[in-house]
């Protein structure tokens, strides 16, 4: 009887210091190793990409958000346009609208989506990529493709008074190729071609 409790109290004993030991390695040792880490060699991914202008953020190069003119839900002219977000660029509420390519709801609202875009834009519908008019999957995409940028030059470069030449720069330069040079797709970061539209049209 002794010899069974004192072996339970010698298990008990190791289960308790193995607890310590794996509460202090993972939850207290390796969290601050791989925050070291992040901190020491990508620091800025490590904090959320923000973007600042004149010391003040902006935006995260990794979040998308709405151009709409101030106080409206109607984008603004002036600024190239992103992807239509499912949860209006909440990234609190992320998430696809779930709709499968055939559902007569989704159909109806790219469709409109499309004659929408093209107006804007002044060109024929199809001229209008896929990404116009389809939200992402985590809804909050910061990038376009070259396509849907190219399609909003002329806009842009009228409502800033710039010409096509200079805009067409600007969305080349913000260009990113396919990682590697293989992977992925050729996207535009909306946030970073805006900040440097602004700064372009206030030379």
């Amino acid at each position: 009887m002794n010899t069974s409790l004192a072996n339970s109290t010698r298990m008990a004993w190791a289960a308790l210091r193995m607890l310590l030991v794996l509460t202090v390695v993972t939850g207290i040792i390796y969290p601050l190793v791989v925050t070291g880490i992040g901190q020491a060699l990508f620091h800025d991914k490590a904090n959320g990409s923000i973007v600042k202008v004149d010391g003040k953020e902006v935006g995260s190069k990794l979040i998308g958000q709405s151009w709409n003119i101030e106080g409206t839900d109607k984008p603004d002219p002036k600024w190239f346009q992103p992807r239509p977000s499912n949860s209006n660029y909440d990234p609190l509420t992320t998430g696809s609208s779930q709709l499968s390519a055939s559902n007569p709801k989704l159909v109806a609202a790219v469709k409109a989506a499309k004659n929408q875009v093209a107006a804007f834009n002044g060109v024929p519908e199809s001229k209008v990529p896929a990404d116009a008019v389809t939200g992402s999957a985590s809804a909050i995409d910061p990038d376009i493709s070259p396509a849907y940028a190219d399609i909003q030059v002329k806009r842009v470069a009228e409502a800033n008074g710039l010409s096509l030449a200079q805009v067409q720069k600007l969305v080349k330069d913000h260009t990113t190729g396919r990682a590697l040079g293989f992977m992925g797709e050729p996207r535009v970061n909306v946030l970073e071609l805006n900040i440097a539209l602004k700064a372009l049209a206030q030379k």
